[in-house]
């Protein structure tokens, strides 16, 4: 019998993983001919490399727009496409399948006991049920209490490879200039530079495996901080999920999202304090229908300005998270709060003045407030968001990307960072929890 001929649907992620840990270890049934890639801008013109895929790939592994799908399945008589990338909603889930079974294909989704590895190491893991929640400002809080504890933590990033696959199999940054030395883009400098500031070393890559292997030698414990609201690629010992009480319901009606609130030890509703009244309720409803035995915590954002002075009265625009706008669906983030919140004179709008690749994201996502998605997955685009900023007109910049755009805009208006913590507001002590499952003996 001839193997499975696959494509894996992705996002320069967890394809990978599941090839990895899944299909490649399994290639005496399934044969992966091509992956596809949405959602990030600029990975669909690379491949897999052969070197990585195995000894029954001699040649590197296609990778195609996914728009390409319908036509790579029949071209290539494809048996099975595995949907492998995060933050979709089950309806556009469902869409994807109807279109990979009208082009003649099984439709399949990879659960956590075919892809998370293990380790000897504790582990807890933070999820979440769309992009954007507050996974990371609880991560890096959970890093800090456990290195003031005396424990070397071992935090491993949802992987963001978006250039040379072959240089990023493992990727260790300890360092401002280790941020340089992979040629990081906008979008993982927001992951990695606040445990940076705060002394920590951060690991990402392609394959986890080694990853997992370089961690352990080095560290005392795991901490899993996800991207998007995908789930972790390592068997956790405590599961944390954050909901958000701006986006009541979705905790129910997004994949993967909605498994990690299943699966969930832990369940941090956050953001309360902006929410909507009801909306805290509606998803410790949703929390006892489907996960009663989940421990459920309230927890907000804690926003403050570097310099909240000099933002009162001013012409201000406003730089957001990238991600947390686009695919996560938000209109505005916490640089819209600071605006507000410190007396901003007014907004500047900066569709007006967007250009290139700038100007089409904001077409793709209308959904857009009177902010700016600090988008930079290339060098071009980079340039295209700086002269987006410069052309604005603003006296004032707030940054709240949290990627340090003080470091690569060399001119334009003052550039003043957000800052933001997790706050728990209710609920047994998440921090103690986590030490419990992280100090042994």
């Amino acid at each position: 019998m001839r193997r499975f001929r696959c494509i894996v649907m992705g996002a320069a992620g967890r394809d990978f993983h599941d090839f990895l840990t899944f299909l490649r270890e399994h290639g005496e049934q399934f044969e992966v001919i091509a992956f596809t890639a949405a959602q990030i801008p600029y990975i669909d013109a690379r491949s897999f490399p052969a070197e990585l895929a195995g000894t029954a790939y001699p040649a590197d592994i296609p990778i195609h727009p996914e728009e390409d799908l319908a036509a790579l399945i029949q071209t290539h008589e494809i048996d099975f496409v595995f949907l492998s990338y995060s933050d979709l909603s089950h309806e556009e889930v469902m869409h994807r399948a109807s279109a990979v079974q009208a082009a003649g294909a099984s439709f399949a989704l990879l659960g956590p006991s075919h892809t998370e590895l293990r380790s000897k190491l504790p582990v807890v893991a933070v999820t979440a049920v769309r992009t954007g929640a507050g996974k990371s400002p609880l991560c890096q809080a959970i890093a800090g209490d456990l290195s003031e504890r005396g424990l070397r933590v071992g935090i491993v990033r949802h992987p963001m490879p978006y250039g040379d696959l072959r240089s990023q199999v493992v990727q260790r940054f300890a360092s401002a200039q280790d941020l340089d030395l992979h040629d990081c883009t906008i979008e993982e400098r927001e992951e990695y530079e606040p445990y940076l500031e705060r002394g920590l070393v951060i690991y990402a890559g392609v394959d986890y495996a080694r990853i997992l292997a370089q961690l352990e030698s080095e560290s005392d414990v795991v901490l899993w901080d996800g991207g998007n609201n995908d789930g972790p690629f390592i068997r956790p010992d405590l599961l944390i999920t954050v909901a958000d009480a701006l986006r009541p319901g979705h905790e129910v009606t997004y994949y993967p999202g909605e498994t990690n609130f299943r699966r969930a030890d832990i369940i941090v509703i956050n953001k309360v304090e902006g929410a909507a009244p009801g909306a805290s309720d509606m998803i410790r409803a949703s929390a006892g229908r489907i996960n009663p035995s989940a421990q459920l915590v309230e927890a907000d954002l804690s926003v403050d300005l570097e310099d909240a002075s000099a933002v009162a009265g001013k012409r201000v625009l406003v730089v957001e998270d990238g991600p947390t706008l686009t695919h996560g669906g938000m209109a505005t983030g916490a640089g819209y709060v600071a605006a507000q919140r410190f007396g901003a004179g007014a907004l500047v709008d900066p569709r007006p003045h967007a250009v290139g690749s700038i100007a089409e994201a904001f077409r793709r996502f209308p959904h857009l407030g009177p902010v700016l998605p600090a988008l930079g997955y290339s060098a071009q685009q980079r340039e295209e968001l700086a002269e987006t900023v410069e052309g604005a007109g603003a006296e004032l910049v707030i940054d709240a990307s949290p990627a340090r755009l003080d470091r690569f805009l060399d001119s334009g208006p003052p550039i003043v960072r957000v800052f933001y913590r997790f706050e728990q507001r209710s609920g047994a002590d998440l921090l103690e929890a986590v030490r419990r499952t992280c100090i042994r003996g």
